[in-house]
């Protein structure tokens, strides 16, 4: 236990765990009896970033000891900033990697700003092709290019390339449009029983559910990983032609195991329905047309594997003009104004601490998960649950300013653990929630796609 745990104390209400109790039906009794709530705020921002990230945290370590019966659960807030970092601070045989690459971030044009997303290889080429660039161009040379746009045909120009790009709008802009106004009343979380079927018993796994993940980047891979740091066989199904950055899959991939399917390839896609034919849970991060070709849209789920809890994450929600356009943590921000509102002179956008749209909305998804298996071997039913990146951020804008600006912690050793791996010795946080006295993952560093995909033996 922590210095900044007081389990004795009455804990103040957390915001954002508030709103969501309702979705997850557990009664502000059964928090006051298994949640340990620590005090404090190492998150430092202008906004309720560390309200946001305990209070996400919390709901999925709730719903988890709902659904294992577990006594207690713990949420330190200086443990939920180190795993909210992590990114930032894990290494690798003592190295450092950067978080973003070089044809990412924010760029000044002609007008304003606009924020970029390059880190993965065909991302960065639609971004050069779109803007008549060569592909050794540097980010000077995209800097001095971006000079000459206005921002928005920067956005317009990379979107319709399939590239990823947005204008930096202020708070005010952003609601202005109609995109904003289409998606404000999306909540934060859904968990809805679209079929009414036969009660599902526990999993096959004698309480060890299988989880398909066909996820990528963070929110989704962080749902799936606090999924197996509980125990679920999660399986992690990739497109061998789009590699996953190999630390950000060590950050992502705790606990979890990783195959590589070309479903363009018809015996790769009939086994992944054979995995979806015994599976618990599907979580999927794409966008829902390249689900579609696929048959792994929702309604075609529902009807072709009704047992199936089917977890849905986006960035835009999938409603409005934007819903099938593609998006990252880092977008979201520069979007919404958020970008603007962490502005340290006014004029040049900065960012929140950590990616924190994502790991909130990660672990409010996988707290939706949890809800649904448990509902699922009580009620029956074909559950889908669906979290959104901007809805987190309309949250997170909704509470307005913060008071209590926070402070870093410089010395986050304590809540980190080292072990040897396939991919060297990684260093990386500790799991953001303790549940009873299980306090670690047991197994980080395995390498991309070196699993077969196949579900562990009974």
């Amino acid at each position: 236990m922590t210095d900044t745990l007081h389990p004795s104390d009455t804990p103040q209400p957390n915001r954002l765990l508030s709103a969501v109790l309702p979705v997850l039906q557990l009664s502000p009794q059964y928090v006051q009896q298994h949640l340990q709530l620590g005090a404090g705020n190492f998150l430092p921002s202008s906004l309720q970033v560390s309200e946001l990230a305990s209070g996400a945290v919390a709901a999925a370590a709730l719903a988890a000891a709902d659904l294992r019966q577990a006594q207690t659960v713990k949420v330190d807030p200086a443990q939920v900033s180190v795993a909210f970092r992590n990114d930032q601070l894990q290494t690798i045989d003592g190295e450092h990697a950067a978080v973003f690459k070089s044809h990412s971030g924010y760029f000044q044009t002609q007008d304003g700003w606009v924020r970029l997303h390059g880190n993965y290889p065909h991302h960065r080429q639609r971004l050069l092709d779109a803007l008549g660039l060569p592909d050794g161009c540097s980010r000077e040379q995209l800097a001095d290019t971006l000079k000459q746009w206005r921002a928005i045909d920067v956005e317009e120009k990379v979107t319709a390339a399939q590239g990823i790009a947005v204008m930096v709008r202020s708070t005010g802009q952003w609601q202005q449009s109609t995109q904003a106004q289409q998606a404000a009343s999306v909540p934060l979380l859904s968990i809805d029983n679209i079929a009414a079927r036969t009660p599902v018993p526990s999993s096959p796994q004698q309480g060890r559910p299988r989880v398909l993940d066909l996820t990528r980047v963070i929110a989704g891979p962080v749902a799936t990983r606090t999924l197996a740091y509980l125990g679920c066989d999660v399986l992690r199904i990739d497109n061998p032609a789009m590699p996953e950055l190999p630390v950000q899959h060590v950050d992502t991939g705790a606990d979890k195991r990783s195959a590589l399917l070309d479903l363009r390839e018809p015996e790769a896609l009939h086994r992944l329905h054979e995995l979806l034919s015994t599976a618990d849970v599907l979580v999927t991060g794409y966008r829902p047309q390249a689900l579609a070709a696929f048959g792994l849209d929702s309604e075609a789920l529902a009807h072709r594997y009704p047992q199936l809890i089917h977890a849905t994450l986006s960035a835009w929600t999938f409603a409005g003009p934007w819903g099938d356009r593609r998006g990252f943590d880092s977008i979201v921000q520069a979007a919404t104004g958020i970008g603007m509102l962490e502005s340290r002179d006014g004029t040049t956008p900065g960012a929140l601490p950590a990616q924190a749209l994502d790991h909130a909305t990660g672990y409010l998804l996988a707290a939706g998960i949890l809800r649904a298996l448990k509902w699922r071997s009580e009620q029956g039913g074909t559950w889908r649950v669906q979290a959104h990146l901007l809805a987190t951020a309309n949250w997170l804008l909704d509470q307005g300013t913060a008071t209590d600006k926070g402070i870093a912690l410089t010395d986050v050793s304590r809540w980190q653990f080292s072990q040897a791996s396939p991919s060297g010795i990684v260093t990386q946080s500790l799991p953001a929630f303790t549940i009873d006295s299980h306090a670690r993952f047991s197994q980080v560093g395995g390498l991309w796609g070196s699993d077969d995909p196949s579900w562990r033996a009974n």
